[in-house]
């Protein structure tokens, strides 16, 4: 099934859904996008996916409600109680890959279609009882946070089983480097997501983290030219890199004095500035991580300024320059 057929019959699913009266073919036609403008067309198409949702297992119900003139219309609705699932009782991991589902969906384009199509409903008069508002119809609130902008491309070049290249930092360096990719599945480990694949580069199995990954993920080839091989456990992949975080690392910063109690109380070597950094102290932290370390210190906004190592120079000013964008200074 097309994507774009997907869209459209899951769109026609939230309208049925959501109305408390029998909608019309005609209103169906205005607020379901995908379908074409022409009646003969529609009408076609229509009937196609009818007898796809029956197909489904989807309880279309078929009706009309009494106009004031005593004239019938033929309509159409879904019942919620003939389409609700009974009562399901899940394991932690199946609540977690649900949940992981749902996030995927929010983020789906197909999320904004459909509630556009609930929002064009009560546009044109039409009650949707009960349902949620249309900014949150499809969304389920998970515990996994897929915020990553890699996230969508990687996600859709796995599905498509489609190569990419990005640029990618490693652990400790303070360039990025280009890297060509065969990925194989996007998983999540502690928090944090993960492309597993083959390297082409590299010719071999690779783990990239995508909170590395700087700029877009672009393809590099043709859907469909991406093949899992058999036996391959991408969890299991991800799970036993022992992704290497480093050694333990200097970092010399100066804090701004009589503030940032938090970095000083693990702080050594803590002296004033000099230097004309008057009302400044100079200390040196001990970290691993970059990608753990940068949001921290970025949380003391100008309290705080990194001096070395690079790397996490930079990454601290990129954080304070993303929430500088996000807040529109």
């Amino acid at each position: 099934m097309s994507r774009r057929k997907t869209e459209r019959l899951l769109n026609l699913v939230v309208c049925l859904l959501a109305t408390r009266r029998y909608l019309t073919a005609e209103q169906i036609r205005r607020a379901v996008p995908g379908y074409p403008e022409g009646a003969e067309a529609f009408k076609r198409m229509f009937e196609r996916d009818k007898e796809e949702l029956r197909e489904l297992g989807v309880p279309l119900e078929v009706g009309s409600d009494r106009t004031g003139g005593g004239g019938e219309e033929t309509g159409y609705r879904i019942p919620p109680q003939d389409y609700e699932l009974p009562e399901i009782h899940l394991g932690p991991d199946e609540a977690a890959v649900l949940g992981l589902a749902a996030r995927v969906w929010q983020r789906a384009s197909m999320a904004d279609a459909a509630s556009g199509a609930l929002l064009k409903l009560r546009a044109a008069g039409v009650e949707t009882g009960d349902a949620p508002d249309p900014a949150a119809v499809v969304g389920v609130e998970p515990r996994v946070d897929a915020g990553d902008p890699a996230f969508p491309a990687l996600w859709e070049a796995v599905r498509d089983g489609r190569p990419v290249t990005f640029e990618y930092q490693g652990v400790g360096r303070t360039s990025s480097a280009r890297r060509h990719l065969e990925p194989w599945g996007v998983v999540s480990r502690r928090g944090r997501w993960y492309v597993v694949g083959h390297d082409r580069d590299r010719d071999g199995t690779r783990v990239f983290r995508l909170s590395r990954i700087l700029g877009a993920v672009v393809p590099d080839g043709p859907a469909g030219t991406v093949t899992v091989p058999d036996g391959v456990d991408v969890r299991k992949i991800a799970f036993d890199s022992g992704e290497p975080v480093g050694d333990p690392r200097p970092a010399t910063v100066r804090l701004r004095a009589g503030a940032v109690q938090g970095p000083r109380r693990w702080a050594r070597d803590v002296r004033p500035a000099g230097d004309g950094w008057d009302g400044w102290d100079e200390a040196v932290l001990t970290f691993r991580d970059v990608d753990r370390f940068a949001p921290y210190l970025a949380r003391f906004g100008g309290d705080v300024v990194v001096l070395d190592p690079p790397d996490l120079r930079e990454a601290v000013i990129q954080r304070l320059k993303a929430a500088l964008a996000v807040n529109g200074s």
